[in-house]
């Protein structure tokens, strides 16, 4: 672990779990993930269709993989399957010590159910559980976005003891109904006779995308009330979420779980890499400190915490009356919170959608380039 004197370490030492938002087989083979893990404090690791689509169009590091699967006739769905769940396999097991250390707090690995299923909840639950077995790794977590369809596929998942990280969560209407699915999760595993300590949860809520979205429309205003808004609206709300969070972790309901073993479902703030060059490139870590959240930052976000992030005092805590004050200039400036949310979450989901047929794209001519090499092969 990383000094103490470090940002990164008082970062961890304040209660904010160091997640990296990003995973390639090039990562493992070259130990750099444990390399993060053992200097930079990192005792988790996110993915997504993007990050996967992005990891297999470079370099040569899938190459002996896609030709073993090509031997096997595999199709580029089963190959897509094969080569995410064994990076997120490796990556688990990179990360299981942490797990150990954490009783199962950190140490775990996301992997997302196919993007295609966001609007099908059967379908989602059916990809998570197949999900969930083949990488059969006890710290995985299985991502499922909060869409309306999805809020009933977090439930039911939960309740077969699955552990899930609720992706794509903009609004705090949402993040509400989140906070309820993963309750009503845990008591129907409760009830189906699961131990509820060994089931996680976090729920990713997005920060960045935000600000980029209403920036804009502040801009187009151009008044000084609406260039005084501009990179608030983000942490405005995320701190809201993070009070929305501490109000159901301290009410019966969740009182009633956490006497059966029940771990809380963690805030996870997402879209943490700053998108404004205008803005600190670790803004979205600093003003979002807080015990019990985990960040997860793209490396180069983690990297310019760990060269000159701040002091990681408690930015949360006590900032909600500002927050509200926010989200009400918005409004008085016609910026409808809600609206600029809601669009978030659909192109959240095309944004996946259409990575993940990139990554079907690149799987597809690297198996027809490795059917050559073997035929080639063959051949000589």
């Amino acid at each position: 672990m990383a000094p103490s004197s470090t940002p990164l370490a008082r970062l961890a030492e304040a209660g904010v779990a160091i997640w990296l938002d990003d995973l390639s087989r090039e990562r493992l083979r070259t130990g750099n993930l444990a390399d993060l893990v053992a200097d930079k404090g990192v005792v988790g690791v996110t993915t997504n269709p993007s990050i996967f689509a992005s990891a297999l169009s470079k370099g040569d590091a899938y190459d002996e993989q896609l030709c073993e699967l090509a031997a096997d006739g595999a199709d580029v769905d089963a190959a897509v399957f094969r080569i995410t769940t064994d990076d997120v396999r490796q990556a688990a097991d990179v990360l299981r010590p942490v797990y150990d250390a954490t009783d199962g707090v950190d140490g775990r690995v996301s992997i997302e159910v196919d993007p295609r299923l966001a609007k099908d909840t059967d379908g989602t639950i059916a990809s998570a559980k197949s999900l969930w077995s083949t990488v059969d790794r006890p710290n995985v977590f299985i991502k499922i976005p909060a869409t309306l369809e999805g809020l009933p596929a977090i439930t039911a998942v939960l309740a077969e003891g699955i552990s899930v990280n609720v992706t794509l969560i903009f609004s705090l209407e949402r993040y509400g109904a989140v906070l309820d699915a993963f309750q009503s999760g845990l008591e129907e595993a409760r009830a189906n006779g699961h131990d509820l300590a060994p089931i996680a949860s976090v729920a990713s809520f997005f920060v960045s995308r935000v600000d980029a979205a209403i920036d804009p429309r502040l801009d187009a205003i151009g008044t000084p009330q609406a260039a005084a808004l501009r990179g608030k609206a983000a942490i405005a709300n995320a701190r809201l979420a993070y009070d929305l969070y501490r109000k159901v972790v301290a009410g019966d309901r969740w009182a009633a779980l956490a006497s059966a073993g029940a771990h809380p479902q963690r805030p996870l703030w997402a879209s943490t890499g700053v998108k404004d060059k205008a803005y600190p490139d670790t803004l979205y870590v600093d003003e979002l400190v807080v015990a019990g959240v985990v960040n997860t930052m793209p490396e180069a976000t983690l990297n310019a915490v760990a060269d000159h992030g701040g002091d990681a005092h408690d930015t949360v805590t006590g900032t909600h009356q500002g927050s509200e004050s926010v989200i009400a200039g918005l409004r008085d400036l016609g910026i409808d919170i809600d609206e600029v949310t809601e669009q978030l979450e659909v192109e959240g989901v095309d944004k996946f959608t259409a990575s993940w047929g990139e990554l079907l794209s690149t799987v597809s001519d690297g198996l027809t380039g490795a059917a050559q090499q073997n035929e080639a092969g063959v051949a000589r």
